[in-house]
């Protein structure tokens, strides 16, 4: 995750991005083809890729190039939007994976004969919690899944968010932004709520008022409305 802005060099000014956007979604598709193509003749090269039956031709470096060449003369869709639930529901979903261990102890129902069982979701039946059992050897391999590899860690700050500059950076920006953040303890009045959200307009600069907030779901249910009421126009 990037933010959508920064500090001039001077550290004088806040430097808005030019659109609203990290990256045009035609670009996108360019970045990921060239980089999807370049990753498959990187594994080509590494002797990584099996070729059976009818494709082994293929293994031959002259044949497999001729088989990307036209993957360049067409354009790959790729595709981006906002989330339903606005940013503050992308940051809650990340914390779940930055801030947690792979499984909670209240999913774990049972470890016995050296068996475990752990409740899971199952999304193609919406969400329905099951059971399942499983190893201990195979739960402590899907377990360890989760585990960084040496000299990784899961978040990274840079920047105005780096360790040794964000106490003298972060108010800075808020001063450039002219948002003031709310302590944990404090909670606003409606009035308040309404007009310090802190969005800054994309198109004038001006603050933005907060009338309404709605949930996923409400989110979805409207835009389903709309395209019926546009398909039956």
């Amino acid at each position: 995750m990037i933010p959508s802005g920064g500090l001039s060099p001077d550290h004088q000014r806040w430097v808005h991005p030019r659109y609203p956007f990290f990256l045009p979604v035609k670009v996108l598709s360019r970045v990921f083809r060239g980089k999807f193509v370049a990753g498959l003749k990187h594994a080509f090269r590494d002797g990584q890729l099996l070729f059976p039956g009818s494709l082994k031709g293929l293994g031959e470096k002259k044949a497999f190039h001729a088989f990307l060449r036209p993957m360049f003369r067409k354009d790959w869709v790729v595709y981006a939007k906002r989330p339903f639930g606005g940013p503050e529901h992308v940051l809650h979903y990340l914390a779940r994976y930055t801030h947690r261990v792979a499984i909670s102890n209240h999913r774990i129902v049972n470890f016995a004969d050296g068996k475990v069982t752990f409740r899971w979701k199952d999304y193609t039946h919406k969400g329905k919690q099951r059971l399942m059992t499983v190893t201990a050897e195979e739960f402590l391999r899907r377990f360890l899944l989760h585990t960084l590899p040496r000299g990784f860690v899961r978040i990274r700050f840079c920047g105005f968010l780096a360790n040794r500059r964000r106490r003298e950076l972060l108010p800075l920006c808020r001063r450039f932004l002219e948002t003031c953040p709310l302590s944990r303890s404090a909670t606003p009045t409606t009035s308040e709520s309404k007009t310090s959200c802190g969005w800054l307009c994309p198109r004038c600069g001006g603050t933005m008022k907060l009338i309404d907030r709605l949930t996923a779901q409400q989110i979805c249910r409207i835009s389903v409305e709309l395209e019926s009421v546009a398909d039956t126009s």
